[in-house]
């Protein structure tokens, strides 16, 4: 089990741990070539930082002391090994190039970014999508299995089985821990999409803690997208998704109040959204119209709802039927509940609450959204602004007890109590 830390100078040992323990992982994993072991060499070094830290102080560069004692227990146990002289070479030269790493490849096929090794080990074929999706957010992200397993909708045991049992096929099958080529690239693709939209998910609207965001997660989905869209510039997708996560990390300076809490969409300062990423998005997403030979895809149909929402710099000049299409034609490339959910929302807004409620009231059975808050909590707001108040109090609670993060929790309960008036 991977251990959490709650205590540490000033916090500086759990802070360290969500923020660096992905690179901590990656840097171990290019050495060792198992990520397995690599987390469990990056949760010794953990493990040290709380012994240490406590009597010693913080240091400078908390980050950097967690890798180093990380790297340092990763070359002892390779000395250990029988190819000691062979591997020992290879990890000089890793560490040669590993101080300073350039932060995008001159050259699509030399790659020099651990946390995408990382990611591409992760999502070996040799593992199910659900496996991929549970390794990589735990070592990339660095998120726990009850984040993973909100994430996905799933028992948290399922989640915890799907990673042990990963970790054990990677060693078993012996993968390489190396970005793929080629065909073997291409292959991998779809998942290593997913797993990078996850991540944001988790940074942009975490599904447990104290904090509605977490920057760090979507700055690192953020990097990776980009990469990709640069490694596969003929990949419509790859483009598709690097412009969706432009277009939603534009917002985040209006996501949250003075305070940390939640505001929503309708109540957030356009102001404050970031042009620049709202640009960029626009160049990706025009990049990936450009390179599209067939209808678009998922990524590329969301980046265009997204684009909507960037475009109106006022909440009342957004184009609620275009949305409401484009999530039709989302849920027809890939039916979900969740994709369901929110084209309900977008047609309230077009065609207003009571046509919403039906599809809403239709997707009360949906097993995959049984602890959902934000199935209650829609359906709150519909009932609200139909005037049905008690009924609409009743979903907030409701969602409110389903929610795992704490704001988002507290803004539940603030919209119950306020339901009707």
């Amino acid at each position: 089990m991977t251990p959490q830390p709650t205590a540490g100078p000033d916090g500086a040992v759990e802070t360290v741990f969500r923020m660096e323990f992905p690179r901590v992982v990656a840097a171990v994993a290019r050495i060792v070539r198992d990520v397995g072991i690599a987390e469990e060499l990056a949760q010794d070094a953990l493990v040290a930082a709380l012994e240490r830290w406590p009597r010693d102080g913080v240091p400078d560069n908390p980050g950097a002391w967690l890798t180093a004692t990380a790297r340092h227990r990763a070359v002892d146990l390779v000395r250990r090994r029988e190819t000691y002289a062979r591997k020992l070479a290879g990890i000089g030269r890793d560490q040669a190039t590993a101080t300073a790493p350039p932060e995008e490849p001159a050259d699509p096929d030399d790659i020099d970014d651990d946390l995408l090794r990382l990611v591409f080990t992760a999502c070996h074929p040799v593992l199910s999508a659900e496996a991929r999706t549970a390794l990589t957010l735990r070592l990339l992200g660095g998120l726990t299995t009850a984040e993973i397993a909100r994430a996905f909708l799933v028992p948290e045991t399922t989640v915890a089985q799907r990673i042990v049992r990963a970790k054990r096929t990677l060693a078993r099958k012996n993968v390489a821990f190396e970005v793929p080529y080629g065909p073997d690239r291409d292959a991998r693709l779809g998942s290593v999409l997913d797993v990078i939209y996850l991540i944001f998910n988790e940074g942009y609207a975490a599904t447990a803690g104290d904090d509605w965001l977490r920057p760090a997660l979507c700055e690192d989905a953020l990097r990776l997208a980009r990469v990709l869209s640069g490694l596969m510039p003929k990949e419509p997708e790859a483009h598709g998704l690097t412009a969706l996560l432009e277009f939603q990390a534009s917002r985040t300076a209006a996501r949250t109040g003075p305070d940390g809490e939640p505001v929503l969409l309708a109540d957030q300062n356009r102001s404050r959204w970031n042009r620049m990423l709202i640009a960029r998005g626009a160049t990706a997403l025009a990049r990936a119209d450009a390179v599209a030979s067939g209808p678009p895809g998922p990524y590329v149909l969301q980046a265009a709802i997204a684009a909507c929402h960037a475009h109106a710099y006022r909440y009342e000049e957004t184009d609620w039927h275009r949305i409401a299409a484009l999530y039709g034609l989302l849920a027809a490339r890939t039916p979900s509940p969740v994709v369901e959910l929110n084209r309900a929302v977008a047609v309230s807004m077009a065609d207003g609450p009571e046509a919403a409620l039906a599809l809403v009231d239709a997707l009360s059975t949906e097993p995959a959204l049984r602890d959902y808050h934000l199935l209650p909590s829609v359906r709150g707001d519909l009932l609200s602004r139909l005037g049905r108040t008690k009924e609409a109090r009743e979903e907030f609670t409701r969602a409110a007890d389903l929610a795992g993060n704490a704001r988002e929790r507290e803004m539940l309960r603030r919209r119950a109590e306020g339901a009707g008036r």
